[in-house]
C-alpha cells in the first residue's frame, strides 16, 4: 500500500514538474522579417518592432492611437455609424454574417477609427484604418467617417493625419457604393487643401488598392514606415500583367521613396516626434 502511495506521489510530482517546465502559449513571436523567434513583451515595449531586424509588426487602430497621440486626448467621432448589406452579398458566407464576425474579432464596428486628439500638445484630426477588419478595406462607413472628419478639420482649421493600413482597397462586398468612396473622400480632401489645410498621410504595411489610389496618396506630406507594401495591384498581379521580372524591393516603402511616391520613411518609434515637427514647420 505504501509503495502504491509512493508511486502516486511520484507520478503527481512529474505532472507538476512538466507544468513548470512548459512554456505558456503566446510568449514568443516568429518575425516575418528575419525569422527570428522574439519575446512578445520585448516587441511590444519596442513599439511592436523586431529587436533583431527592425521589422514593423502589425498594430491595431487602438495601439496606433496610444503610440501617436497624447494620453487620454483622443475623442472618437462618428462611432455610431454601422455598415449595412445593401447588395445582400455572399461569398463563403454572407456579408452580414462576415460583418458580425469581424466586429466580434476586432472590437471595431468597421475598418476605420476617426476623431480629434493632441500630438505633443498640438490639436489635430486623426484617422486610422485597421487591416484586421476585412483587410482595412474601404466600404461606405469608412468613406463616410473619413469624409466627415476631413470636413470637420476644414471647418475647425486643424491639421489632418490619416494612418493607412488597408490591404483590401475598395470593399467588393459593397460594389459601386464602395468605389464611390474613393471620389467622395478625395473631393473632401481637395476642399480641405483649398482652405489651406495640412494633410499628413502615413502609409503602413499594407496600403493597397483603392485606398492607395485615393486618399492615401494625396497627402501634402506623405510618410511611410520601413518596408511597407504600397501599391495598387499586388506584385504577382503586376508581374503577370507586364510579363517582366520585378525589382526585389518592388512596391516597398524604399522603392516608393526612390521613385518620388513618398517624402520620407520614418521608423515607427520616431513617427510621433516627426509628425509634430512637420506640423510646427508648416505653421499649423
Amino acid at each position: 500500500m505504501a509503495s502504491v502511495q509512493s508511486d502516486q506521489r511520484s507520478w503527481l510530482g512529474q505532472i507538476d514538474m512538466s507544468k513548470k517546465r512548459g512554456v505558456p502559449e503566446g510568449l514568443w513571436l516568429r518575425c516575418n522579417g528575419c525569422s527570428a523567434t522574439v519575446f512578445r513583451k520585448q516587441v511590444e515595449r519596442n513599439h511592436n518592432i523586431c529587436p533583431e531586424c527592425d521589422y514593423h509588426f502589425y498594430v491595431s487602430a487602438s495601439t496606433r492611437i496610444e503610440q501617436l497621440l497624447d494620453d487620454d486626448s483622443f475623442e472618437e467621432w462618428f462611432e455610431e455609424l454601422m455598415p449595412l448589406d445593401p447588395l445582400e452579398f455572399k461569398d463563403k458566407k454572407s456579408y452580414k454574417d462576415r460583418l458580425v464576425s469581424e466586429q466580434k474579432k476586432t472590437g471595431l464596428k468597421d475598418a476605420c477609427v476617426t476623431g480629434r486628439g493632441y500630438m505633443r500638445g498640438r490639436p489635430l484630426v486623426f484617422a486610422v484604418t485597421d487591416s484586421a477588419f476585412i483587410m482595412g478595406s474601404m466600404g461606405s462607413v469608412v468613406g463616410e467617417k473619413l469624409t466627415r472628419s476631413i470636413e470637420a478639420a476644414t471647418e475647425r482649421k486643424l491639421p489632418l493625419v490619416i494612418v493607412s493600413g488597408s490591404g483590401g482597397g475598395a470593399r467588393m462586398h459593397e460594389g459601386i457604393l464602395s468605389l464611390m468612396q474613393m471620389g467622395k473622400v478625395s473631393a473632401a480632401l481637395r476642399r480641405y487643401h483649398e482652405a489651406g489645410g495640412l494633410f499628413i498621410s502615413i502609409l503602413t504595411n499594407p496600403t493597397m488598392g483603392g485606398v492607395a489610389a485615393s486618399f492615401a496618396s494625396l497627402g501634402d506630406i506623405t510618410l511611410a514606415e520601413p518596408k511597407a507594401l504600397i501599391g495598387f495591384a499586388g506584385p504577382r498581379v503586376v508581374q503577370a500583367t507586364v510579363n517582366e521580372p520585378l525589382p526585389d524591393n518592388f512596391q516597398s516603402s524604399e522603392f516608393m521613396l526612390e521613385h518620388g511616391f513618398v517624402d520620407r520613411i520614418v521608423d515607427r518609434r520616431d513617427l510621433r516626434s516627426e509628425v509634430a515637427r512637420i506640423i510646427d514647420y508648416c505653421g499649423q
